[in-house]
């Protein structure tokens, strides 16, 4: 008798890191700003916690889904999200990314000018708790990308929910928090910052909204 989870469709993670490298090789090929800007981060010792090549893509497909010319982006880091975002946007679009720490923001403003984005992206140093209160003079966005602080995320959502467009997007990674959103007892603060994220994306009636259950989970919610 086969494994179970095999007879249901599902596979092992070798097969499962094969396929996601298929994916992105196919779908999300890197080119060389991208490359490159990956080993600068590795070498200013950047976490390794900015999105994946074919989650960029899926960011790309989904904002101009929608037509998105206004986005905000929270959580900026070496600016990688920002250009797969930048790209997705035309020419008189606009990104506003949020990064909290100037080196790191420093470090996304060279390689968003190497991607020739410096037109339509720009980078603002500080917590985004507190720069989103300015913020919302640029409202409405068209979407908003959340990969902050994960305890912050409820609060990022709310938020959003009031100064995204009807018809827009709420987008924000991790949601899976590697696995730990099954956790019934946690007493992380990120860990239970996505938890109350998730539980209101899926049960707030403003929202239309699911996980991708791709790399870390990518939450999509679409303002009703």
């Amino acid at each position: 008798m086969g494994d179970p989870l095999t007879a249901r469709g599902g596979m092992d993670d070798g097969i499962r890191e094969a396929c996601e490298r298929y994916v992105a090789d196919l779908f999300a090929p890197e080119d060389e700003v991208l490359v490159e800007l990956r080993r600068a981060m590795g070498e200013a010792g950047l976490p390794q916690i900015y999105i994946s090549a074919e989650e960029g893509k899926l960011l790309q497909v989904l904002l101009r889904a929608i037509g998105a010319r206004h986005v905000l982006e929270l959580g900026t880091l070496g600016g990688y999200s920002a250009i797969w975002i930048g790209r997705a946007l035309p020419p008189d679009g606009r990104l506003v990314t949020i990064e909290k720490r100037a080196d790191r923001a420093e470090l996304a403003r060279e390689f968003i000018n190497r991607a020739g984005l410096t037109d339509r992206v720009k980078v603002m140093v500080g917590e985004a708790g507190s720069l989103l209160e300015g913020l919302s003079a640029e409202a409405p966005f068209d979407a908003v990308f959340i990969d902050a602080d994960k305890e912050g995320y409820p609060a990022y959502l709310e938020w959003s929910a009031e100064h995204v467009r009807q018809g827009g997007l709420i987008i924000a990674d991790n949601a899976l928090k590697g696995g730990r959103v099954v956790e019934r007892d946690s007493e992380n603060p990120a860990v239970l910052g996505i938890q109350e994220f998730n539980r209101r994306v899926a049960q707030d009636s403003r929202f239309t909204s699911i996980i991708v259950p791709t790399r870390d989970g990518v939450a999509i919610a679409l303002v009703n």
